[in-house]
């Protein structure tokens, strides 16, 4: 993978649960990784070819490898929040890099 390529600073975050005064439990996310990436939206037949698996995918994140990561984190970049959708790949089971198919999540209200 190219270095220059990787110009993204992401930060990937997994879900934790707290409880709250009332023993409720309150989902939360904490960082897991800040990682530099390659981030992608998808246009043209890259799009077409995506929307076949989900219709929601709208960006492909590509960073070097991180172990633990699940689809049940998501991605930070900016001021955008990404969900995680489907599978994460591991090209070639190699290590080297995780590519991230990733719809974008409406911002919370102010």
């Amino acid at each position: 993978m190219e270095s220059g390529r990787l110009r993204h600073r992401i930060i990937i975050q997994a879900p934790t649960r707290a409880g709250d005064a009332m023993g409720q439990a309150i989902e939360t996310w904490a960082t897991y990784a800040t990682v530099w990436a390659d981030v992608q939206p998808l246009k043209g037949r890259e799009f077409f070819e995506a929307q076949k698996v989900s219709s929601e995918v709208s960006a492909k994140i590509i960073t070097r490898y991180v172990s633990g990561v699940t689809p049940k984190c998501r991605i930070v970049h900016g001021t955008s929040t990404y969900r995680i959708v489907g599978e994460i790949i591991n090209p070639g089971m190699k290590n080297i890099t995780l590519h991230f198919m990733v719809t974008q999540q409406p911002q919370a209200a102010t």
